[in-house]
């Protein structure tokens, strides 16, 4: 039994999942089956045990059950090294979303004490090609997944970035409405950016210790011309106030770390990715997702939850066979789909293998032994 794993996983009016009540043993899942039978939406609600909108960041009311929408519940026993915790998360028709741990209310950051999580879907695949936000909110995940307060601070960031641009588009040019805001996005903007900073700095000292099949990637925080964030809170204030002139001219904020990026480069070959293969730059994205996990295993003694859909697209035999190795190495609880169990074959008894059906637009989930 790895040290944190779900053991225990219930779903009720969840995307086309009416009912469904599964145990795990603490080995790695394989949900194999075909297109459409809702192996991404078992790994959607197991992605809603962390902070944040799970790894589709779907809105609450998108994920009942049609037509009924009628609200949906996810509840799960999760073992960590310390004690097994009860863990609910719903939201009712309105889309309200609540949380309970151990029977008693808590605020979704909550989660992040309790549960590590790491996530690569196939939207992911084109990381590199496209805009920067997804850069950030993929390297965001990373760095909340080692320190769960990044989550805090960016919501406090956001928030405060929400009001004052609200301010710029009205063309209010009182600096006193801006000074408060303005300083708490300061307090906020810097935590951001140390944390990403940290994170790319575990990642790649967990890169550097690792024997792997995997290329390494060299990692470098960069901005958006003359968004650059300041080192310290007295500074980014003053380059918000400084900035005040251009922004009101943009009506929003161009300076902080909502406009960062991150460059990554295939070490061994010194080709950024966004100019390696579309095999390459999955296995980059693969070897950043494992560091992560050995990341968390130095930083809290166990590894992460790790949620793989797709992850055997664009991977030949070996490299498939190396990557389940590895997870088992690790001894993580990754759940992976994939269209054929084939895909697979390298787990053979060492994964719990789950055949999602489809039968009439109702998933049916069966335990297949390997």
């Amino acid at each position: 039994m790895p040290g944190l794993a779900v053991t225990g996983l219930s779903l009720s009016r969840f995307r086309n999942h009416r009912s469904l009540k599964l145990e795990f043993d603490g080995r790695p899942v394989v949900l194999f089956g075909p297109n459409g039978a809702g192996k991404t939406n078992l790994l959607e609600a197991v992605s809603l045990l962390s902070p944040g909108r799970g790894l589709r960041r779907a809105a609450a009311d998108e994920i009942a059950l049609r037509p009924e929408n009628c609200g949906w519940k996810v509840s799960a026993v999760i073992g960590t090294p310390h004690q097994a915790h009860e863990v609910v998360t719903s939201a009712d028709a309105a889309g309200t979303r609540q949380v309970s741990i151990d029977g008693k209310t808590a605020p979704q950051v909550a989660l992040g004490r309790i549960v590590r999580m790491v996530w690569l879907v196939p939207s992911m695949d084109r990381l590199w090609m496209e805009g920067a936000e997804q850069r950030r909110r993929f390297l965001d995940r990373i760095a909340m997944s080692l320190d769960p307060e990044h989550a805090v601070h960016a919501l406090a960031y956001n928030r405060s970035m929400r009001e004052r641009n609200r301010l710029l588009k009205d063309q209010v040019r009182d600096r006193h409405w801006y000074m408060a805001l303005e300083a708490r996005m300061a307090e906020a903007g810097c935590a951001i950016q140390a944390g990403r900073s940290a994170a790319l700095n575990q990642l790649a000292h967990a890169q550097a210790a690792a024997e792997t099949a995997f290329p390494a990637a060299e990692l470098v925080l960069t901005c958006a011309e003359g968004s650059l964030t300041p080192d310290t809170e007295d500074e980014f204030a003053t380059a918000l106030a400084e900035s005040r002139q251009r922004d009101l001219l943009a009506g929003r904020t161009l300076v902080g770390p909502h406009r960062a990026d991150f460059d990554a480069t295939y070490a061994a070959k010194g080709v950024p990715a966004r100019q390696c293969s579309t095999g390459e730059q999955k296995a980059l994205l693969i070897s950043m997702v494992l560091s992560n996990a050995r990341a968390l295993i130095r930083d809290s003694g166990a590894p992460p939850i790790l949620l793989l859909d797709e992850v055997a697209a664009h991977l030949d035999s070996g490299r498939r066979a190396a990557l389940y190795d590895e997870i088992c190495a690790l001894n993580a609880q990754a759940w992976m789909s994939g269209t054929g169990a084939g895909l697979f074959d390298g787990l053979a008894s060492r994964a719990l293998w789950l055949e999602v059906s489809d039968a009439g637009g109702t998933p049916i989930v069966t335990q297949r032994g390997q």
